[in-house]
């Protein structure tokens, strides 16, 4: 029954937490070392708690699920030492947490809601603009890769102000078109391809007379 006790209770510690009191054999030695580490209600501990409640920041270069989960715990910590705060504390000390590229949001949480603001509400805005933010990252990489794409479209084709050679038949000469907009090459094309038939049909009929 010891070991079943100890194993779920090491199933609920996290890392650094289990490295202390990981020495410990029975459920009562353990528990006692936990609560000796955490649950101390000394004056100095409660100050320490709160100094990290006040002081809290949070990042621009880090996760916000992350920072909201480190926010969490302080409150927890200083519920564990009957530290209660009201809800609405809560939320304000969040939203001056919040980094220079949130203070559009915290103005909109402030100024545009009558009444309480809920620490829920505040979380819960932070998580939409979280998933907003990725979705408009996602839609602006397909939007460039899609310009890309259309750029090496474009490219397989003339530019403007490019000189194009082109070859009208296999005894013709060559002759050197200006690009001035996309259907110069097709249409200039044509016109060469005409005159170049006009022009054999013209030495035919010179060389049959001569003949005759």
């Amino acid at each position: 029954m010891n070991d079943k006790a100890l194993s779920v209770i090491i199933l609920c510690l996290a890392d650094n937490v289990l490295r202390e009191v990981a020495k410990e054999k029975t459920v009562a030695a353990m528990w006692a070392k936990l609560n000796a580490l955490y649950m101390m209600k000394s004056l100095a501990h409660k100050q320490c708690l709160k100094e990290r409640l006040f002081f809290f920041r949070m990042v621009e270069n880090k996760p916000v699920v992350e920072q909201l989960s480190e926010f969490n715990k302080i409150i927890d910590d200083l519920a564990n030492i009957d530290v209660n705060l009201e809800d609405e504390d809560k939320a304000f000390h969040l939203l001056c947490a919040l980094p220079k590229s949130l203070e559009n949001l915290k103005d909109a949480l402030l100024y545009s809601k009558e009444g309480i603001i809920t620490l829920n509400e505040v979380q819960s805005a932070l998580r939409t603009k979280v998933l907003t933010k990725l979705r408009d990252l996602r839609v602006d990489d397909s939007a460039e890769g899609l310009n890309v794409t259309r750029d090496k479209g474009r490219k397989m084709g003339p530019s403007l102000g490019q000189k194009v050679i082109m070859v009208a038949g296999s005894n013709a000469s060559i002759v050197r078109i200006r690009v001035t907009s996309r259907r110069t090459v097709l249409r200039e094309g044509v016109v060469v391809v005409r005159q170049f038939m006009l022009l054999l049909m013209r030495r035919k009929a010179m060389r049959v007379r001569e003949h005759s």
